[in-house]
């Protein structure tokens, strides 16, 4: 199952949880924003008390973290409000602490939160792919030109991170104040978001607020949009990111993904007609260590968690759910 549709949200209305995941130290709070009960890929805002310190280690998943508020000591290295680090699976993230507590935004996107104390890199770790910046202060803001058609005048973009085999992307993005785009869009890649600061509007969902997030899988339809005051927010999408924009609110999945499924056989009707034969198959090439590198409580291949390492998360009054059954669940709000 992959994360189910998670909209609208706001963090500030559910409670943090402790950490008690094998690895982590005391000292780490959460709350769940969107979880993969398949893979325990997740996104979560952490809370880190004063006084926190962790031992170097690396994920078996690749991560993801922006620093919020307070202060963050990654090795020799103190950091601030709005910077960005993107580990790999399996690079040695340094010593950390947090001598005056910290609000992290945390992204496990190839699995659930692990922390194996090692000082060297992992054998198969594409050291290439780590990088850190200063968001707020050392990448500018360019047009929202990421996504091709381009979205309406008055959003801005700085992109943080580029998967050069997906196609993903993480990046920050502002609507200027009396920001609006009139028209309804749509992906072939799902995304989220999460707005640090400021507020905007979504003609299905409401008013997003400073703590809001969703998790909107493809072919969704969502718009028109606005934001009357501005807004900052992070987003991230799995795959490349094309906007289909159209003007019916109510278009559904199934006749979004018709008319995706449309313009590929406009583009390229061979790979069209190849990927709706009954008769081709998907040879497997290299594995790849992101997919294939085990879970702590399992392998990838057997999908079969440890009870010991579960961890619970709720959302709002959507009830309380315990990871290490086995069972998939949705999230209702």
């Amino acid at each position: 199952m992959a994360r189910p549709h998670i909209e609208p949200f706001c963090d500030r209305d559910v409670p943090f949880k402790k950490m008690n995941m094998k690895g982590f130290p005391a000292g780490m709070q959460y709350k769940m924003l969107s979880l993969d009960t398949d893979t325990g890929a997740c996104t979560m805002t952490v809370q880190l008390d004063a006084g926190y310190s962790q031992k170097p280690g690396f994920s078996w998943s690749e991560l993801e973290v922006l620093v919020m508020e307070g202060e963050l000591q990654l090795g020799n290295k103190k950091v601030g409000r709005g910077h960005y680090v993107f580990f790999p699976a399996g690079y040695a993230q340094p010593a950390m602490s947090s001598p005056q507590g910290c609000l992290l935004l945390m992204m496990y996107n190839t699995g659930e939160p692990s922390l194996v104390e090692s000082d060297t890199n992992h054998a198969l770790c594409r050291v290439d792919r780590f990088h850190q910046t200063d968001s707020y202060n050392d990448v500018p803001w360019a047009m929202g030109n990421i996504a091709k058609p381009s979205v309406a005048t008055g959003c801005m973009i700085k992109l943080l991170n580029f998967n050069d085999r997906t196609h993903a992307l993480t990046f920050l993005y502002c609507m200027t104040p009396h920001f609006w785009q009139d028209n309804i869009s749509y992906h072939d890649c799902a995304e989220e978001s999460y707005h640090l600061w400021g507020d905007s509007w979504m003609m299905q969902f409401g008013t997003v607020p400073t703590g809001g997030y969703f998790w909107r899988p493809a072919y969704i339809s969502h718009g028109a949009f606005a934001s009357e005051r501005g807004c900052v927010a992070l987003g991230r999408v799995d795959s490349k990111l094309f906007n289909y924009f159209h003007y019916n609110p109510w278009a559904t999945v199934d006749e979004n993904q018709q008319r995706a499924a449309a313009r590929l056989a406009q583009r390229d009707p061979q790979l069209y007609q190849w990927m709706v034969s009954n008769s081709h198959n998907h040879p497997h090439g290299p594995e790849d260590f992101e997919l294939t590198m085990p879970r702590m409580g399992g392998s990838l291949a057997s999908r079969e968690p440890d009870p010991k390492q579960a961890f619970t998360h709720s959302h709002g009054e959507g009830g309380h759910h315990h990871h290490g059954d086995g069972k998939a669940h949705g999230h209702e709000h």
